[in-house]
């Protein structure tokens, strides 16, 4: 099995409404202007879809919103993590898997497995689905590192993991995975700042927060770097690069959110424990999403 998410992928928010219900519409804006914007593919419900503050049913019905605007358009990820191997297991046996396309599955957070824990987690996984998967590691929000020799044994021993969304933020082992990687397996940027050198290494695409709101300029990006065209990507990369810092600079998708709410997608709602950013902060990411869409 190829992997067949490549380029620009957007880790979609999920809108709220003042009530903090699901904004439909605006989440159908949303993947409009991704379609429109040359974002190549769709992630629903990662972290930057607030997934830990919903409900099954409520993800359920995000994905069928997601589905039915993009009315297969671009390929869909959904996001299937967490650290209860089995409940992940039973999950993925029991969805409906016609609205996707794949999966995204984060290394088990909290519990701090070693290095055999996290094979035999994805082992599991892998085995209880044919729909390709997405290995997620992100060291900062899981406490626990998936080493380079855990992924590519992962990937040479089953077909159906295809890549990996690469956030540990070291570009050694990042080139590490990139160099030992076997036909079909790709490495995935899974640090928006840090994707233009990632691809320029021989990274396969990026799952991204800030194309949310800026999928022109990232998905531009993203397409020049991948053929070569490093003056274009490079000035596509600074474009962003400020602002990309602003957006995490007190949460994700708090900062996302207020470029959206700019661009009239959506409001900047978000369900504790998260809360908006700083009247500061929010008027800076106004100035600057302003000067984006100007340029």
């Amino acid at each position: 099995m190829n992997n067949m998410f490549k380029g620009a992928g957007v880790a979609l928010i999920t809108p709220f409404n003042a009530d903090l219900t699901i904004d439909e519409q605006g989440l159908r804006k949303l993947v409009r202007l991704q379609i429109e914007g040359g974002t190549d593919f769709l992630v629903v419900q990662g972290t930057t879809g607030e997934n830990p503050v919903l409900s099954p049913e409520e993800k359920a019905h995000v994905l069928d919103i997601v589905a039915d605007e993009n009315n297969g358009e671009l390929p869909i990820v959904f996001g299937v993590g967490g650290n209860n191997t089995m409940a992940i297991v039973n999950q993925l046996k029991n969805m409906n898997h016609d609205a996707i396309d794949g999966v995204l599955s984060v290394s088990p957070y909290y519990n701090k497995p070693t290095q055999e824990g996290i094979y035999q987690h994805f082992k599991a996984i892998a085995e209880a689905t044919e729909l390709p998967i997405i290995l997620y590691n992100v060291p900062g929000r899981t406490s626990s590192n998936m080493a380079v020799d855990t992924t590519l044994r992962l990937a040479r021993e089953f077909d159906n993991i295809v890549a990996i969304k690469e956030a540990c933020g070291d570009l050694d082992q990042i080139m590490q995975l990139i160099q030992g990687a076997p036909e079909g397996f790709d490495v995935i940027s899974g640090d928006d700042n840090l994707t233009f050198p990632m691809l320029v290494s021989g990274a396969q695409g990026v799952i991204s927060v800030s194309c949310n709101a800026f999928p022109e300029v990232f998905s531009t990006m993203v397409k020049a770097a991948m053929t070569d065209d490093n003056e274009t990507a490079r000035e596509n990369h600074y474009k962003l690069f400020n602002i990309t810092n602003m957006m995490f600079a007190e949460g994700n998708p708090a900062g996302v959110k207020v470029c959206l709410e700019e661009r009239g997608v959506c409001a900047t709602h978000l369900r504790l424990p998260l809360v908006n950013v700083s009247a500061g902060l929010a008027a800076e990411l106004v100035k600057e999403t302003q000067a984006i869409l100007k340029s």
